[in-house]
């Protein structure tokens, strides 16, 4: 059984992408098969891989707008364990293409439904938003991992996420779980940074990761040379939380 993980949070800049992308290549240097499905137009997630968004025949956008086309022919191999569904700018206008559609929110779960199994896990890159897009993920998924900033500006918007959560799983996918909170962006030493941290564990208890992702120069090092913190500094300790929540997860899934 594969599952299906959406990283969604409507803020932007709180490491959605960089959570996909280095948990992604966590999962796959432990030799589990995971596909990552880039839903943001930006398609950085897409450009990380070091794929051209705009030279591209097919994404998927293609896979939402045309329900016949085959998700097969859309993967690309990135790495060994690791591939990934891309994404071009064309994306953003699917969320407009698809209005008159019937069941537009599961276009995305329809379109991957014949990966089950083939697959250990699938992390969607969310866009910044509670849009269509995220909904999509959100009725694909089995959970939601939602990096959050370690600042309160970041957790003001977690309620109204997390509201979502619910409406999705009551009206459209009872399957759908809180995977849990990851703090990103943490700034060791500081208190505003350690006060935030205790708040969500105290709202949310065993929800919040206990692994925390440290703020650092090196994760944009990293996106310039286009690899994952964990290839680019694998003893840096934001790789090494990455590679902890993987473990998680793979403990969770065995």
């Amino acid at each position: 059984m594969t599952r299906i993980i959406a990283i969604a949070n409507q803020k932007g800049g709180e490491g959605k992408t960089t959570t996909v992308t280095n948990l992604g290549v966590a999962l796959a240097q432990k030799k589990q098969k995971t596909l990552l499905i880039d839903l943001d137009p930006q398609s950085a997630l897409t450009a990380g891989f070091g794929l051209d968004p705009n030279n591209l025949s097919q994404t998927v956008y293609d896979i939402l707008v045309e329900p016949d086309t085959l998700v097969s022919q859309v993967i690309h191999p990135v790495q060994t364990y690791l591939d990934l569904l891309p994404a071009s700018n064309r994306l953003a206008t699917a969320e407009v293409e698809l209005i008159p559609e019937i069941r537009r929110e599961m276009r995305l779960k329809l379109a991957i439904e014949a990966l089950n199994g083939w697959y250990d896990f699938i992390l969607i890159d969310c866009p910044p938003s509670l849009g269509l897009l995220t909904t999509n993920a959100l009725c694909a998924g089995t959970e939601v991992l939602v990096p959050l900033q370690s600042e309160y500006f970041a957790m003001r918007g977690l309620q109204m996420l997390l509201e979502a959560v619910e409406k999705v799983k009551t009206r459209l996918n009872p399957h759908l779980e809180l995977l849990g909170i990851l703090a990103t962006m943490y700034s060791t030493g500081t208190v505003h940074a350690r006060e935030v941290l205790d708040e969500l564990r105290s709202a949310f208890g065993d929800k919040v990761f206990d692994v925390v992702v440290y703020k650092s120069i090196r994760f944009a090092e990293a996106t310039v040379a286009n690899q994952a913190i964990i290839e680019y500094a694998k003893k840096h300790k934001g790789a090494l939380a990455y590679m902890k929540v993987a473990d998680e997860l793979i403990g969770e899934a065995a």
